[in-house]
C-alpha cells in the first residue's frame, strides 16, 4: 500500500482531468503524476530511501503537491509544517522531527541555512540555486510508488500548537486511506467535482479531507493562498466550483452577502470543519441557499473523518453518525462506557486512528484507553447514534462550583442579530474562581450593547451561565485554518 497510488490511479483513469487550478495555471492528472515521479527519482538520486522523513514548509501550490506525492512515491514520510511558523517554531519542529530533506519557501531559506546542521537537515530543496526543484527533477530516472506496509508511516502532522513539547501525529498509509475513503463515500464525490481549497495543506482538513480525498476521486482542486472573500467568489464563478469547504467563520462572512444563492453558482455541496458550527448559522444558510452545511467530526489523530452528518438524514446540531467501520463511544474518566444521552469523553476506535505521536511513547499511551483514542472532547450519542459535541474538556469553565460549557453560551450568542462572531472563555476571578466572559464581534452596521445582550441571554440561560463580562472587539484571533484561538484571547485578557 502507498498513499501515492491514489494519484497514479487517477492519472490512469482520468489523465486529462484537471487535478489543480491556481490562478491561470492548470495541471492535469497525467502531468502531476509524471512530475511527482520525476521528483521521487531525484530524491532517490540524493540517497534518500523509504522510511526517511522529508519535510515541506511552503504555501499551497502545484509544487507542494508534486513534492508531497514525490516523497510518498519514494516511500518517504511527508512531514508537513505550517508556512506561518515563526523561525523559532520552525527550528523547534525541525529539531524534533529531524527530517533528512526539506522543501521550503524562498523566504525561509536564510534561516534554514543557519539551523540545518543542528536540525540534521542534509538537503534543502526549492529556495535557491543550490538545489531548485527543477534541478532535482533531472537527477534520476522517474519512479513509480514503491510498495509500503499498510502500517508504515506516510505522514506526520503537528498538532496542539508549537509551544512546549510538540506533538507530531504519525499517520500510516492505512490510516489516511481509511479516512479519505470515508470522505469520498459519504460526500458522494465524483471525478467531475471541483473543490475549492484555501486552507493550508499542513492541516488535516486541507491535506486529508480536501486534497487527498479529491485526488483519490479524480476531481479538481481550486487553490487559493488564503481566504479572501472576493477571490473565493471569483474562483467559484470562474472555475465552476461544486464543493465549498470552509470553517464556521467563513460561513458567517458569506451570510452577510446579498444574493448569496446566485453568488454560489454551481456549488452543490457545502462542508464545514475545524470548529463547531452554531445551529443558527446552519439554519440561516439553508434558508438562504437551499443547501445544507454538512459537518463531520474528526481530528488530526484520526486522519480526518470519524463521523458524518448525512445527505439523507441531516440532523442540525449534530456531527453525524460514525463513518464506515469507525466506532465511537462515550466514556467516563476511568474509560467506562456511558449510555446513550449521557455526556462524557468522545473515544474513537478504527483503522483511521493514528499510530502515535512521533518519538513520544508516554504521550501516546496517555492518549488511549486501551484501544480507544481519547479525543479530549465532551459529547453524547442519541438513540440513533448521532454524535453531539458539547465542548472541549479543557475549555470547561468552573464558576462558583458550577460547570459551564462555552459552546452552549456561544450557541445562544449566535442567535443575536448584532453578534457576528463570539468566543466564551473563563477568566480568573477571586470570588467565583472563574468568571464567564464573552468576547464578541459586532455584525456589520450593528453595535452591541453589553447590558442589553446580557438581558437577552438571561431569558435563555441559567444565571450562572450568563457572561459576567462582555468585551467588544473588531475581530478575534484565528489559526491558519480559521479556528478561533481561545488561548490567544485569554493571553490578551489575563
Amino acid at each position: 500500500m502507498n498513499l501515492a497510488r491514489n494519484l497514479e490511479r487517477s492519472a490512469r483513469l482520468y489523465p486529462d482531468n484537471i487535478a489543480m487550478i491556481q490562478g491561470n495555471r492548470r495541471v492535469s492528472y497525467a502531468e502531476l503524476d509524471a512530475w511527482a515521479s520525476r521528483i521521487a527519482g531525484g530524491l532517490a538520486a540524493l540517497g534518500l530511501k523509504p522510511g526517511d522523513l522529508i519535510a515541506l514548509c511552503a504555501p499551497n501550490s502545484a509544487e507542494w503537491l508534486a513534492f508531497y506525492f514525490g516523497a510518498l512515491k519514494l516511500g518517504g514520510v511527508a512531514v508537513t509544517l505550517a508556512v506561518q511558523l515563526t523561525d523559532r517554531e520552525l527550528e523547534l519542529l525541525l529539531s524534533h522531527a529531524k527530517p533528512r530533506a526539506l522543501f521550503c519557501a524562498s523566504e525561509r531559506a536564510a534561516f534554514v541555512e543557519q539551523v540545518r546542521g543542528d536540525a540534521g537537515l542534509e538537503f534543502v530543496i526549492g529556495p535557491d540555486d543550490k538545489l531548485p526543484l527543477g534541478k532535482l527533477e533531472k537527477m534520476g530516472p522517474p519512479l513509480q510508488a514503491v510498495e509500503r506496509d499498510r502500517e508504515d508511516t506516510a505522514c506526520v502532522l503537528y498538532t496542539g500548537g508549537t509551544t512546549g513539547i510538540p506533538k507530531g501525529v504519525e499517520l500510516s498509509h492505512e490510516n489516511i486511506n481509511t479516512a479519505i475513503n470515508h470522505v469520498a463515500h459519504m460526500e458522494r464525490s465524483m471525478d467531475s467535482d471541483r473543490a475549492i481549497c484555501f486552507l493550508p495543506f499542513n492541516h488535516v482538513f486541507g491535506q486529508m479531507h480536501i486534497m487527498n480525498a479529491t485526488i483519490m476521486t479524480g476531481g479538481g482542486l481550486v487553490l487559493l493562498p488564503k481566504f479572501d472573500l472576493d477571490q473565493v467568489l471569483a474562483a467559484i464563478n470562474d472555475h465552476a466550483v461544486t464543493k465549498l469547504y470552509a470553517v464556521p467563520t467563513v460561513y458567517v462572512r458569506l451570510l452577510q452577502l446579498a444574493e448569496l444563492k446566485a453568488k454560489l453558482g454551481q456549488v452543490r455541496y457545502c462542508f464545514s470543519a475545524a470548529a463547531s458550527m452554531a445551529r443558527e448559522v446552519v439554519r440561516r444558510w439553508q434558508e438562504l441557499t437551499g443547501l445544507a452545511i454538512h459537518e463531520a467530526y474528526g481530528m488530526t489523530e484520526t486522519a480526518s473523518m470519524v463521523t458524518y452528518n448525512h445527505f439523507s438524514r441531516h440532523v442540525v446540531g449534530s456531527v453525524g453518525q460514525a463513518a464506515g467501520t469507525t466506532e465511537v463511544s462515550i466514556r467516563d474518566i476511568q474509560g467506562n462506557r456511558l449510555p446513550h444521552g449521557r455526556e462524557g469523553e468522545i473515544c474513537i476506535r478504527g483503522r483511521g486512528v493514528m499510530k502515535g505521536y512521533l518519538g513520544q511513547p508516554q504521550a501516546t499511551a496517555e492518549a488511549f484507553h486501551g484501544p480507544w483514542l481519547r479525543s479530549g472532547d465532551v459529547g453524547y450519542l442519541d438513540q440513533d447514534g448521532y454524535l453531539f459535541i458539547v465542548d472541549r474538556l479543557k475549555d470547561l469553565i468552573i464558576t462558583g462550583g458550577e460547570n459551564v460549557y462555552p459552546r452552549e453560551v456561544e450557541e445562544v450568542l449566535a442567535e443575536q442579530p448584532a453578534v457576528a462572531e463570539c468566543s466564551v472563555i473563563g477568566l480568573p476571578d477571586p470570588e467565583y474562581g472563574e468568571r464567564v466572559t464573552a468576547v464578541c464581534v459586532p455584525a456589520p452596521g450593528r453595535s452591541i450593547d453589553p447590558e442589553a445582550l446580557r438581558a437577552a441571554l438571561k431569558a435563555k440561560l441559567s444565571g450562572f451561565k450568563v457572561p459576567k463580562e462582555i468585551i467588544i472587539r473588531d475581530d478575534l484571533p484565528k489559526s491558519p485554518s480559521g479556528k478561533i484561538l481561545k488561548r490567544e484571547i485569554k493571553k490578551e485578557l489575563v
